[in-house]
């Protein structure tokens, strides 16, 4: 049987080189070219940027044109334009891997993060716009009956998600499960106990009801050595997305992954420890992948 190969949608456009104003600024380069080096059997696929309709979905139409213009800050604390110019690719990669899950089932990537902080009207650290409910807002647009489950797995509270969905009253067809909002640092082992709890949170929420799409958030920044996690071994992390890519297989529910968090940093001042985090999260759905 020949193996299956990951969907990755991925454009250079996605990141702006030779800046240096957040840890991993071009993250989304870096890993893909890693996947490559590494020989992970990836399939790199084209996609559409996010329009701004798509864009005015999830957020304010004045914030959306304010920021896009170079008028209103980004997520990075300031106006610079090549920033701006990335982030309808980078909202438009998270919907097109969406999109390709839905379609196809099994699972696709969005090397993506600066999604979960960003409000209906504002940015929030180091995010802009939130892709992952860019994505959910335009599947829910052409098939309303769909019911859409975001699991959060960074290090921290994604209170811009939580705010989008009361302010547009999406309570109910979309849940929104983020482990940040639970866990304090160095609680990794209740994190342990808990996950599967969390990985089903959608399923309890409607009482009974799988979702038909899961979007995963497979921060790095719950790592023991990162500066601003402190909770999860290389092995925890490896079993979190392990088990939440069995979940969706077992239970027939697609899911599209980004990469969020991660802000270690190694002797030359790069982001090596992030990256190996996000290679083991790609080989393990790799893995899932393959699985009869």
């Amino acid at each position: 049987m020949k193996s299956r190969r990951l969907p990755v949608f991925f454009d250079a456009r996605m990141a702006v080189e030779q800046l240096h104003f957040a840890p991993g600024a071009n993250k989304p380069r870096l890993a893909v070219e890693d996947w490559i080096d590494h020989d992970l059997a990836i399939d790199i696929c084209g996609f559409d940027p996010a329009s701004r309709d798509q864009l005015y979905a999830a957020h304010d139409r004045a914030y959306v044109d304010g920021v896009l213009a170079g008028r209103i800050s980004n997520g990075f604390g300031n106006r610079n334009l090549a920033v701006a110019e990335t982030l309808p690719w980078t909202s438009g990669s998270m919907r097109a891997a969406a999109h390709h899950a839905l379609q196809h089932g099994g699972i696709a990537c969005s090397p993506t993060s600066g999604f979960h902080h960003a409000h209906h009207d504002a940015s929030g650290g180091y995010c802009t716009f939130n892709g992952l409910l860019v994505a959910a807002l335009d599947l829910l647009r052409d098939s309303p009956e769909l019911y859409i489950a975001i699991l959060d797995f960074d290090m921290h509270y994604g209170d811009g998600t939580d705010q989008i969905l009361r302010h547009l009253g999406l309570q109910g067809r979309i849940s929104h499960v983020t482990a940040g909002k639970d866990f304090d640092r160095g609680m990794g082992a209740d994190f342990m106990d808990q996950m599967h709890l969390m990985i089903d949170g959608a399923r309890i929420e409607s009482q009974g009801r799988v979702p038909d799409l899961m979007l995963y958030q497979a921060g790095a920044d719950p790592h023991l050595n990162d500066p601003l996690g402190g909770m999860l071994s290389d092995r925890q992390l490896e079993l979190r997305d392990a088990e939440v890519f069995r979940y969706c297989r077992l239970q027939s529910v697609p899911v599209a992954f980004n990469l969020a968090g991660g802000y270690q940093r190694d002797a030359r001042d790069g982001i090596a420890p992030v990256l190996a985090i996000h290679r083991r999260t790609v080989a393990q759905a790799m893995a899932c992948l393959n699985q009869s």
